[in-house]
């Protein structure tokens, strides 16, 4: 019977006496052809799903890696990038991937996505997978410390671009100017009249976060007023209404800066539930610019972050260190934009 139809039960395991384990040796393992290894490896189609489980359990037990190389040597280019990403939770990651996926695509290349969960996935899976990856750059949309606590040895000699400002220059780095977009939002505050600006951060260790609060901190200093505390969430409208809920109760809270919109949707409830109006009697700015943000009652201003442009230049860095162009920079900074919509207004009016 023909091999792709239906999978012969795996036979003891292949003796390949120290050598490195070949495509035959998984086809022993798994009882098929060594056609349908390949089939299962180049990711191919006309395979059978039970037949492939068992290919790929073969795969497993053998330490079987497929041979990146010689495929670059036979084809070329494997013409795709790798994007590693520790998260897809967040409408910014989301965002950010789908803009590199379209910048690729644009160039004639696929998109090969690893979630790396950098707490719970051990370094030398992450490094085994990174080696079996056929492709032509990486794109790193990872904070550096995480990708440092997680113990992730890169693939030598594939070319590298991190989405993370934090990074050192030993990569090439990509990313959105958070400080000055978060300045923006404070100075524009701060000019209709009040007195200070509370913050509802994201999480503590998150360099975007990171970079968003000293934007605040430091123009709210240059400006010579006074820093409230700093309300720390975790990018989620969840953490955005708890938050929210601390700052509804300070009659002296008249305007919020947030770092993102999904956080300024939650302090929207709480604002409201308090019986305080936006932006009568608080004013409110997130970031991100979300496709949403017009839509919330009222329309959200926000610090607009441009994805599909920060996707197309990690793409084009990426591709410029494959095809060994020079004079490419290091840094490469995304400008920001406040977008003002109703949210924002001047303060109320003393013994309103």
């Amino acid at each position: 019977m023909d091999d792709l139809a239906s999978p012969r039960p795996p036979r003891r395991r292949a003796d390949t006496g120290g050598r490195r384990v070949s495509m035959a040796d998984v086809a022993q393992r798994a009882g098929v052809s060594a056609q349908t290894v390949s089939r299962v490896a180049n990711g191919f189609g006309g395979v059978l799903e039970e037949t492939r489980e068992v290919v790929i359990a073969a795969m497993d037990e053998l330490g079987y890696r497929p041979n990146s190389a010689a495929r670059a040597l036979k084809l070329g280019s494997f013409h795709t990038i790798g994007v590693i990403s520790n998260t897809l939770s967040t409408i910014g990651d989301i965002r950010t991937i789908e803009a590199i996926a379209h910048s690729a695509a644009v160039e004639g290349y696929t998109t090969t996505l690893i979630p790396l969960r950098a707490q719970s996935e051990g370094a030398g899976r992450v490094y085994s997978r990174l080696q079996e990856l056929a492709v032509d750059a990486l794109i790193l949309n990872i904070e550096t410390q995480l990708l440092e606590r997680a113990e992730v040895l890169l693939p030598p000699g594939v070319p590298v671009v991190l989405m993370d400002t934090g990074a050192d220059d030993a990569h090439v780095v990509v990313d959105t100017d958070q400080f000055d977009g978060a300045r923006q939002a404070t100075r524009h505050l701060l000019s209709l009249g009040h007195d200070t600006v509370w913050h509802l951060a994201g999480p503590e260790g998150s360099h975007p976060a990171q970079r968003r609060a000293e934007g605040w901190r430091q123009t709210l200093a240059e400006s010579g007023r006074d820093i409230p505390p700093v309300l720390r969430g975790d990018w989620t409208a969840q953490s955005g209404y708890a938050l929210g809920r601390r700052a509804a109760a300070d009659p002296g809270c008249t305007a919020v800066f947030c770092a993102n919109d999904q956080m300024a949707l939650g302090l929207y409830r709480a604002l409201r539930e308090a019986g305080r109006s936006i932006p009568d009697d608080v004013s409110v700015v997130g970031f991100d610019d979300t496709e949403d943000a017009g839509a919330y009652d009222p329309p959200l201003t926000s610090v607009h972050q441009d994805f599909a442009d920060a996707g197309r230049r990690a793409v084009a860095a990426a591709l410029a260190q494959v095809r060994g162009a020079s004079g490419s920079p290091r840094m490469d900074v995304v400008p920001t934009t406040l977008v003002v919509r109703e949210s924002t207004a001047p303060p109320p009016s003393p013994g309103r």
